[in-house]
């Protein structure tokens, strides 16, 4: 009627913060479909601007959104940001009832929970001093112990619980899945670690540019959401700086892992390869390896003494490969130990020492996959092949 551009026309452009825009709008969700059934916990992960806070400020009503309707049944309780729905010149008593009130909550109810909530933050020496002067981690514990313990029927979470301490995250997690496991309530829980996503959550949520990815099971989904960030296949190599003419040495150590940044995935295929270098015939040559973990102790033997293959009679380059089917160590840090002998180890070689580093991770449901003793001796068998 006034003659201009309707600037809903505009809106339609992908949300891709790694390239320059076309116009001003673009679209920070769309075609997003899923429900969440009463007692479940669900994870929403994705990159930095893939709309995990649009979504959840969405379904706090807190923003309207531009089309679609949400449908939600209950109490819903949000702690989306540092200091969310707090008054800095309140005290952190008379947030509590702010915030219980604003959730529609009696006075006398939010009087019976008062304590608990006290006692759970860890706060009750500064309960009297106005918030503004609360650190972020005490705003946040805080926050928090108000949306756990007014009993919402749904409660949304978003990454500030990454402000807190390891202690109270830990505190954090608990009870988020008591409210859930215990109450019955819903959980959606928006996080960077995962970690803590894999450990509290059953279903999960991949947003990609506004769009929902894929949605499953929080093991596979995660795995996802490593595949599309991570490059895969990276090979860790250990090169030896020189080459002996006279004495048989390692000269290349390789492993290969499931994906970049030197991240080796539960339960995938295992394989050392090593390149030796035998200038002058040997005798029963042998060569084993040990793996190590984040605490310096060993925790993965693999041997072998002639059973499998021979090498080493007669000078030349030999390429071995040790390949173990299914490796299901703790999910740490780790580095190898290399021995390289003749003789049956009579006579020693080389010792490589924390060669090749590389880390396991691990997300699916069940923790009986791997070893749940990280410093436990795990045993499995290695096939060796000789190239």
């Amino acid at each position: 009627m006034m003659g201009k551009e309707d600037p809903f026309l505009k809106i339609g452009e992908e949300n891709d913060r790694t390239i320059k825009s076309r116009s001003e709008y673009v679209w920070a969700l769309r075609d997003i479909n899923f429900e969440v059934k009463q007692g479940e916990v669900l994870g929403i992960i994705g990159r930095n601007g893939a709309g995990k806070s649009t979504l959840l400020k969405i379904l706090s009503r807190t923003t309207g959104p531009t089309t679609g309707i949400i449908k939600m049944k209950g109490r819903v309780a949000s702690l989306l940001e540092v200091g969310t729905g707090f008054h800095g010149e309140l005290s952190g008593r008379e947030n509590i009832y702010l915030n219980g009130a604003i959730m529609g909550m009696r006075k006398d109810e939010i009087k019976s929970k008062l304590d608990e909530i006290v006692d759970f933050a860890g706060v009750e020496r500064y309960i009297d001093t106005p918030v503004k002067r609360y650190s972020s981690g005490m705003y946040v514990r805080l926050a928090f112990a108000v949306a756990a313990h007014l009993e919402p029927d749904i409660m949304i979470v978003d990454e500030v619980l990454a402000v807190g301490d390891a202690e109270f995250q830990k505190k954090a997690l608990g009870k988020m899945k008591d409210v859930s496991m215990k109450s019955g309530r819903t959980v959606l829980f928006v996080s960077h670690n995962m970690q803590s996503v894999a450990s509290l959550t059953t279903q999960c949520l991949l947003l990609i540019k506004g769009g929902i990815f894929m949605n499953g099971a929080t093991g596979e989904v995660i795995n996802e959401y490593y595949r599309q960030n991570l490059d895969k296949n990276e090979e860790i190599i250990y090169r030896s700086k020189s080459i002996s003419q006279v004495e048989p040495q390692i000269s290349e150590i390789k492993i290969l892992t499931t994906f970049s940044n030197n991240v080796h995935s539960v339960g995938d295929p295992f394989k050392v390869d090593f390149k030796i270098n035998v200038p002058v015939a040997m005798k029963e040559a042998a060569i084993s390896y040990q793996i190590f973990n984040s605490n310096d102790i060993p925790v993965l033997h693999i041997l072998n003494l002639n059973s499998e293959i021979n090498f080493g009679q007669e000078p030349g380059v030999y390429n071995l490969s040790s390949i173990i089917p299914n490796l299901k160590l703790y999910p740490d840090n780790y580095y190898l130990k290399v021995h390289f002998a003749d003789h049956f180890y009579k006579r020693k070689y080389e010792t490589l020492e924390r060669v090749c580093p590389f880390e396991i991770k691990y997300f699916g449901e069940s923790r009986d996959y791997y070893w749940n003793n990280k410093n436990a001796v795990y045993v499995e068998e290695s096939k060796w092949l000789i190239n």
